[in-house]
């Protein structure tokens, strides 16, 4: 079941916080297995598959990234092993990047790199904000770009999370 749906609140990005924690408690206490004792074992299995239900969709869109993952899985635009076709400007600039952060020899240089990343990383992030909001207002058509759009950018945060390992995995050498 789609976590929106059960909680009975529209898809979004930016979800009422306080209705999220509202419906969470509400239905915890509704499907908690410990008010059910007394009922048969298919309703016990029911209510605890309920419970589980309702942890997992919390979990989800309580927490902003997996939030927007969970809706782009919604809409198949992460499909497993799918590649992403990211633009060619992009993964230049991901594989320069990479190419001076093998040849880094010093604590400077790391610096200047990853203050580069940290950009980046901040004009995909305002980019998702950009596109995600008033998302729930647009019609389906609408909807379906800007999902694209958003997808775009997951995938290239995915990408840039990859070269901030590798970051941290020299940072430790200075």
């Amino acid at each position: 079941m789609n976590y929106f749906e059960f909680y009975g609140i529209p898809e979004s990005f930016t979800p009422d916080v306080a209705l999220l924690k509202k419906k969470f408690y509400e239905l915890s206490k509704k499907y908690h297995p410990d008010f059910h004792a007394n009922e048969s074992d298919e309703k016990q299995q029911e209510i605890l598959e309920l419970s589980t239900l309702n942890n997992k969709a919390h979990q989800t869109l309580s927490d902003p990234y997996k939030r927007l993952e969970y809706i782009l899985r919604t809409h198949n635009l992460l499909e497993d092993g799918a590649k992403p076709q990211l633009p060619s400007d992009f993964l230049m600039e991901m594989m320069d990047l990479n190419e001076r952060l093998m040849e880094v020899d010093d604590a400077n240089e790391l610096g200047h790199i990853t203050a580069e990343v940290l950009a980046i990383e901040g004009d995909i992030d305002e980019s998702i904000a950009g596109f995600t909001a008033g998302y729930e207002q647009l019609d389906d058509t609408a909807k379906e770009d800007r999902l694209n759009k958003i997808a775009d950018c997951y995938f290239r945060q995915k990408y840039l999370l990859r070269i901030k390992e590798s970051l941290n995995t020299f940072a430790s050498r200075f």
